[in-house]
């Protein structure tokens, strides 16, 4: 696998585009005019592809290269389509694990549960195209690599992942301080997905009313949550522990 590549300037983020590149995430010179920007605008929309508008002050510390307005990080990762994800999944793992990041945004967070979630066993990871933190170099480095040996799928919306999963025969369980069920008594041991929410407000209201089961984890002390990462180990080692027995 290749490390984090960047591709800068109009002409060069649109072939990139239309080349079906991962991009992660395409950062926009506010204020920039012309047909093509209006081009690469309408592609980004269509292909859904996280875009920023920056003061040119952010362009230039991306890039010293001659950016023209656009820098666009590309993944050192492949994603999966979700269906090729699940099918490949069901077809070796009759009890699979899968974790669904809702929207959480910190990179770092970002890899530390991916290396958690190697750790554990999980069969795939499924985040949103927009909104989610990307795979950057800090995520590789948190992973400590481990991003590149647990495959992972966009979605447009995490809900379309939840349906997708319970079609497939998989419960959906999710981590959410809203219930009154802990996690010490809902069951992992069948084929299930978890899903973690962003830091700052958690799971969708919408995937929490999708889902098949919400648990949380208990809090003995004042402060009222736990890290995302942390709260996602604890949810997996739970897994692990109940699948063990």
């Amino acid at each position: 696998m290749e490390k984090l590549t960047q591709i800068y300037g109009i002409r060069a983020a649109i072939e990139a585009v239309n080349s079906d590149e991962d991009i992660d995430k395409v950062f926009v010179q506010k204020g920039l005019k012309g047909d093509l920007i209006k081009e690469l605008e309408g592609l980004l929309r269509k292909r859904g592809i996280s875009t920023a508008y920056v003061p040119i002050e952010k362009l230039n510390r991306l890039t010293k290269n001659n950016h023209q307005g656009v820098v666009a990080n590309i993944s050192p990762i492949s994603f999966y389509e979700i269906e090729t994800l699940v099918e490949e999944v069901l077809s070796k793992n009759k009890t699979p694990l899968f974790l669904l990041l809702d929207q959480l945004s910190d990179v770092r967070n970002f890899g530390a549960i991916i290396r958690t979630a190697e750790c554990t066993g999980v069969d795939g990871i499924i985040i949103q195209k927009k909104g989610a933190a990307p795979v950057t170099a800090d995520t590789i480095k948190t992973s400590a690599g481990a991003a590149f040996k647990v495959p992972m799928a966009k979605v447009d919306h995490i809900k379309d992942a939840v349906f997708y999963l319970q079609a497939s025969g998989i419960s959906v369980i999710v981590a959410t301080e809203k219930t009154n069920t802990t996690i010490y008594d809902v069951s992992f041991k069948e084929a299930c997905a978890i899903v973690m929410g962003a830091e700052d407000k958690g799971v969708s209201p919408s995937v929490i009313k999708a889902a098949d089961h919400s648990a949380k984890l208990p809090l003995l002390g004042e402060i009222e949550s736990l890290n995302v990462s942390v709260a996602c180990a604890v949810f997996l080692y739970e897994t692990v522990r109940q699948r063990m027995d």
